[in-house]
């Protein structure tokens, strides 16, 4: 009889057992404080609100600038569209009416200047367009008209009819250094404004080959297509310069980008608001680098300065005496180290006025005085 009640209770205990360890398994919640065993609580920590972050931030440098930043939609028909065949009404009869397929659309950014409605970009943006939209960081949007290009410096002048615009705020890069925090803000890719950070690598660049006359901001920051004629801004939101090229081998950005500096901006657009187009001086002159292998050959104890290759038949130089073969040295008192130099330092000059310019010839240094010309309209290195 008592080994069956023993049976009977160590059965029940194992039964009991079991079905404690499936409920608090399955339904800890059953067993009242039984449910909190094995959990863990505590306090996370948060910022305070609206407490400066521990690290630094562009924010207010994006913020200053951004909204003066626009993107630019540019169309132009399509050649083959020119083709008077297409507007004969029985091809279009057999090939049926063509629209948007013939317009070749293509973007950039521009950077309103002007409350009036002045936005400057790069004239590779506008060039040849037929129709340009703006569109501005606050949603709207306006057609647009050319004030003026410079292809030579690859800027120009565009206009909206909207009033109390938010314009940039220019800055001073001259008192760049290298290792300067910068920001670029366009439209990369047609995503919408981006804004992207890096330093500035290089100040001066030249010999590029870009434009006809260059003193670019170099930067790492990223710049891709559809940031041209964007913004790039220092750290307190300040324009330094106009985004215009990159260097790159798939499209992309390669960490190596130039901007115009405002410096030139500046100049350019005057002149342009001013006269509809830049005006720049000129001698009728073709320049030259002094090589090591000319320098050599012509028997030159001089490396600095430009050589005078070739003279237009009575134009300002001609006039003045310059013959080929000589070195030109300085313009008003400026010293020439190349053929770069000496291009952007005669574009300074205004024509109708004179200048001196000092050339070495046959060793003997000579002081003349040039009538200083209009420069043409042309692309080619020459002065």
């Amino acid at each position: 009889m008592m080994q069956r009640l023993w049976l009977l209770f160590a059965q029940t205990v194992t039964v009991g057992l079991a079905l404690w360890f499936i409920v608090f398994t399955l339904q800890p919640g059953w067993l009242g404080r039984g449910g909190k065993v094995g959990a863990h609580t505590f306090a996370v920590q948060e910022a305070v609100p609206g407490a400066a972050p521990a690290h630094a931030t562009y924010a207010e440098a994006a913020r200053r600038a951004m909204p003066a930043v626009v993107n630019i939609f540019t169309s132009k028909e399509a050649p083959q569209a020119a083709n008077p065949l297409l507007r004969d009404p029985l091809f279009r009869r057999f090939f049926g009416e063509r629209g948007e397929e013939d317009k070749q659309a293509s973007l950039g950014s521009g950077v309103i200047v002007g409350a009036q409605g002045y936005i400057l970009t790069n004239n590779h943006v506008v060039e040849a367009a037929d129709e340009i939209e703006v569109a501005l960081a606050d949603g709207r949007k306006a057609s647009a008209t050319i004030v003026g290009t410079d292809p030579e410096t690859d800027l120009a002048v565009i206009k909206v009819n909207l009033n109390n615009l938010p314009a940039i705020t220019f800055g001073h890069p001259e008192h760049s250094k290298v290792g300067d925090v910068v920001l670029a803000i366009g439209n990369p890719f047609g995503v919408g404004q981006t804004v992207t950070m890096g330093i500035i690598s290089a100040t001066g660049r030249n010999h590029l080959g870009i434009n006809a006359f260059e003193n670019f901001i170099q930067t790492d920051a990223a710049i891709n297509p559809g940031n041209s004629g964007g913004a790039l801004i220092d750290a307190q939101g300040n324009l330094l310069g106009i985004n215009s090229a990159i260097y790159s081998r798939s499209g992309g950005s390669l960490g190596i980008g130039f901007a115009i500096p405002v410096s030139t901006v500046k100049m350019v657009m005057e002149s342009i608001l001013r006269h509809g187009h830049v005006v720049r001086g000129w001698i009728g002159v073709e320049p030259q680098d002094i090589t090591p292998e000319l320098a050599e050959s012509f028997g030159l104890a001089q490396k600095n300065g430009a050589i005078i290759a070739g003279v237009l038949k009575n134009g300002p130089a001609d006039k003045a005496g310059v013959r080929p073969g000589d070195i030109l040295l300085a313009v008003q008192g400026k010293p020439v180290s190349d053929t770069t130099e000496m291009l952007n330092l005669i574009a300074q000059l205004t024509p109708g006025k004179p200048a001196k310019i000092s050339v070495l010839r046959r060793s003997q240094r000579l002081e003349l005085e040039v009538q200083i010309g209009k420069r043409p309209n042309l692309r080619r290195e020459e002065d």
